[in-house]
Parts: structure tokens; sequence; C-alpha cells
């Protein structure tokens, strides 16, 4: 009995620290794992040694008769401490170091939402900066955990067990490389699809597939535009028309107003000359007033038009914003002009007003009754007798 018992012992294996040693789940506990690995006793994972990422529970991780390589770390006569995670780790830290170099895409799924950005399990903990997951500025980062996001290794440090990771950079190259895609295929005079990312005092920024074009405050409409938030928000969809194309400098020159119709479009036919139209009153210069008549058409009224009487300037009769009603004198599509006449409209009326009025007069003075003729008659016959 006693040569049997030495017989089994001769053949335990024995181990040192630092050995990778495979082995058997045999229990699982709350805070540790029980692994056979050939030793008199079996080994013991703690639970802080199964993962690089915080754990409740061992159960969380493995299970039993599931095999696994782990490390040794520490060796007695009846013990065996074991490393699940210092096994994934040296896997890790190789494979890392390759994509760092090489700039390859991972794709991990979030453990952790931490103060200051989130958390990954990649054989090693690594860490994305709140300022390197998204293009765009996150406020709350709570429904990320369990997302599963692609991502390069901006900085590892293996000494200081250090791994920062960056999804911005994977965004950044992708747009980069759209990009170009896009500014090698558009072409001036095509019309596409486009999405306002910024307004400014001067246009609007629109995203045309991965390339801000500028659409310049004078192209959003051909009526006259005070600030591009009048008529556009951030995130609108619009129709554009790609007016010039720079690729050296990245630059699209981009214009809403000619995806539209023109106002000045069959003008001649839509305002025929003596025609009364009805407008506002846009500016007052020296010379006269343009007088808005259709969204984008404004027509001058020469200041020799705008009062029978003699005016020094147009302020004298008119204001800015003021309605009035002017006939068309000319209009001419090709030099998108057209002339109008505030005073035409005005003699036209008080020549009518003084027209019924003298029919009136002269309907009273000459109309007679049938009692008026037999009056007459009357008279006559008196007269003979």
């Amino acid at each position: 009995m006693v040569e049997e018992m030495n017989d089994e012992m001769n053949e335990m294996k024995s181990f040192d620290v630092g050995d990778i040693v495979t082995g058997k789940v045999t229990k699982v506990e709350d805070k540790q794992a029980f692994v056979d690995v050939g030793f008199k006793v079996d080994g013991i994972v703690p639970i802080s040694e199964l993962s690089s990422m915080h754990l409740e529970k061992a159960s969380d991780v493995l299970s039993v008769d599931d095999e696994f390589d782990f490390q040794v770390t520490k060796v007695a006569d009846d013990e065996l401490i074991l490393s699940k995670k210092a096994v994934q780790a040296e896997k890790a830290w190789e494979s890392l170091l390759q994509a760092h170099e090489t700039g390859t895409i991972l794709e991990a799924e979030v453990a952790d939402v931490v103060k200051g950005g989130l958390v990954v399990d990649l054989g090693v903990r690594g860490f994305i900066p709140a300022s390197l997951v998204e293009r765009h500025f996150v406020e709350d980062f709570s429904d990320y955990k369990g997302k599963t996001l692609r991502l390069k290794v901006t900085e590892i440090d293996r000494e200081n067990n250090k791994l920062i990771l960056s999804q911005r950079a994977v965004q950044e190259e992708e747009m980069e490389e759209k990009k170009k895609e896009v500014l090698s295929s558009i072409q001036v005079g095509e019309t596409v699809e486009g999405t306002v990312q910024r307004l400014t005092n001067f246009g609007a920024f629109v995203d045309v597939g991965g390339v801000d074009g500028l659409v310049h405050i004078s192209q959003i409409s051909y009526q006259r535009v005070n600030h591009p938030g009048d008529l556009l928000s951030e995130g609108q969809s619009v129709k554009v028309k790609v007016l010039s194309v720079d690729r050296d400098s990245e630059r699209i020159s981009l214009s809403i107003k000619e995806t539209a119709p023109g106002p000045w479009e069959d003008i001649e036919n839509k305002f025929a000359i003596g025609t009364v139209v009805t407008g506002t009153v846009k500016r007052l210069v020296s010379f006269g007033a343009f007088v808005e008549i259709a969204p984008g058409v404004e027509g001058l009224v020469h200041i020799s038009q705008i009062s029978s009487r003699h005016i020094g300037t147009p302020q004298e009769v008119l204001e800015e914003g003021q309605e009035v009603q002017a006939k068309i004198l000319d209009v001419s599509e090709a030099d998108k002009r057209v002339s109008l006449s505030i005073r035409d409209v005005t003699e036209d009326k008080e020549r009518n007003e003084t027209r019924a009025y003298e029919k009136s007069e002269n309907d009273e003075s000459s109309g007679f009754s049938l009692g008026d003729m037999i009056g007459d008659q009357l008279k006559k016959y008196r007269g003979n007798n």
C-alpha cells in the first residue's frame, strides 16, 4: 500500500511559478474556482485572476468541465494558485502590439461605463476616453454598455498595463476615404441630396456624402435671405446643385435655389404689360423704389413713376414694407427686369372716377320722364287755345 501511494506521488506533476498548464474546472464558487491540472490537489483560481475586468462571481466566465490554459502564480506542498487572466494577457499584448503597428481595426464590446470614458475587455483592460468615442460630442454614455465598437489602438504601454483605444480614429479614417471617393466622383452641374450640417452668417455647410460643401447665403433662395437660419435648420435634408469643385483644397460650392425653377422663368407670360399688380416695397433708393411682385421678383418703380406730383425722394410718399399697386410697363426675362408705375395706377383711378362722375352728371341733366313729355304737350295745347 505504501509503495502504491509513493508511485502515485511520483506520477503527480511538479510545477514552477510562471508555468503554463492546461486544466479542467472541477468546482466553481462565488469568489474562486478549482481546477484539476494533475497536481496532488486541485489548483485554485481566485476571482481576481479570472479576468482583466471586474467580476461579481466566478461563474460569469467559467463553468464545471471547462478547459483552459492557466499560469502558475504560487506553488506550495499542498497549494497551487493559478491565473487565467495572465495567460489571456500574454496572448493579448502580443496581438495588440501588432494591431498598433499595422493599424488593424479591432472589435470589442463595452464592458463598463466609467468616469471619463468606456472600458472594454481585449484580454487586457482597454480604455476609450470620452473624446475618442465619437466624432461628435456625447453627453451621456449610459446606453453604450453592451455595444460593440470598432476600435484602433492609439497608445499601448505593456509595462504599465496601459491600453488606450479610439473609435473616433476608425470613423475619421473611413470619412477620409469616403471624402476622397466623393471628391473624385462628384461633377459640376449635377444635383445631389445633402444634409445641413452647420449654419453661419454667410451660408450653410451641407454634407454631400461625406464632404461638406458651402451653400452661400446668396444661393439659398431666390428671395432675399437675412440669415440662413430663417429658411434652413441643422439636420434638414436638401437638394443641392454642384456649382464648383476644387479637389486640391477639398472645397465644393453648392446651390439650393438652382434646384428649383427660377422666379424669372416665363415671367413675360406671368406678367403682361399693362397688368396692375399688388406688391411690397422692399428697398428705397435715390432713383426709385424696388417692389416685390412675386417671390424673388422685384420690379423698379422709377422716381418719375411714383407720383403725379414732383417729389425729391421716394421716401416722401413711400416706405419699406408698404403694400402698393403698380402697372407693368415693361418685362424682360433675359434681363431679369420689370418696370413698374404707381403713378399710372393712381392716374387711371382718378381718370375713371372723373369719367364716372361726369357720366352721372350728364345722365341727370339730360334725363326726362313720361310726365315731362305729357306736361309739355299740355302746355302747347293750352297755348294754341
